[in-house]
C-alpha cells in the first residue's frame, strides 16, 4: 500500500501538468525505470502492463490553474488529484523531488526517487505517457507547434512556431517566452 507519484509537464510552454500515484501490483513490473531513460516503445509497453495490474490514479492541473497559481503549486494540486484517484488511502506515499502537497497522507519527497524507487518510476511512465498523447492530440488541434515532437517544451520548432503563430488556448501564459510572443504579436 506504498504509492509512488511523479509528474510530467512542469517544464513545457503548453499543456497541463500531469501526475500519477501507482501502487504496485504484488511482485511489482519487471523494467520500471525512470520514464526518461526508457524507449518510448518500452514505455507504452511498460504502460499498459502498470494499467492492467496496479492501482493508478491520475490528476492533473489545467493551463488555466498553471498561470493562476504558478507551476509548483498546481504540481501539488495534481498530485493530490492523482491520489485521489486511486480510490484508496496509501499507508506511506513516496513522491519524486523535494516538495510534498500539503495532504493528511504520511510521505517523503524523494530527490531522483523515479530513478530509486519502482513505485515511483511506475508513476512518472504513467504520467508521461497520458501528457504525451494530450499534446499529440493537441498537435492535430493546432498544427504548427510541433507539438507531436517536441509535446510543447520549449524546442527551436516550437519557440519559432510561437512567435510566427501567437500562442494558443495551451499555452501558459505566465511563462517567459509565451508572454514575449503575446508582446510580438500585438
Amino acid at each position: 500500500m506504498i504509492a509512488g507519484v511523479d509528474e510530467a509537464g512542469r517544464g513545457p510552454l503548453a499543456g497541463p501538468v500531469v501526475a500519477a500515484a501507482v501502487i504496485l501490483c504484488e511482485g511489482g513490473i519487471d523494467g520500471v525505470d525512470d520514464s526518461k531513460k526508457l524507449s518510448a516503445k518500452r514505455r507504452a509497453e511498460l504502460e499498459m502492463q502498470i494499467l492492467a495490474h496496479c492501482r493508478v490514479g491520475i490528476g492533473m492541473a489545467s493551463v488555466e490553474e498553471i498561470d493562476r497559481v504558478n507551476i509548483l503549486q498546481a504540481t501539488m494540486i495534481a498530485m493530490i488529484r492523482a491520489v485521489e484517484a486511486l480510490g484508496i488511502a496509501p499507508v506511506h506515499i513516496l513522491v519524486d523531488g523535494n516538495c510534498l502537497p500539503k495532504w493528511q497522507y504520511c510521505a517523503d519527497a524523494v530527490i531522483r526517487g523515479d530513478a530509486l524507487h519502482p513505485c515511483i518510476s511506475a508513476a512518472s511512465i504513467i504520467a508521461k505517457e497520458h501528457r504525451d498523447r494530450i499534446m499529440i492530440a493537441a498537435d492535430r488541434d493546432y498544427p504548427g507547434y510541433g507539438w507531436c515532437t517536441n509535446k510543447g517544451y520549449g524546442a527551436v520548432f516550437h519557440i519559432n512556431a510561437l512567435r510566427q503563430l501567437g500562442p494558443t488556448p495551451l499555452h501558459r501564459r505566465s511563462f517567459k517566452p509565451v508572454r514575449d510572443s503575446i508582446i510580438c504579436t500585438d
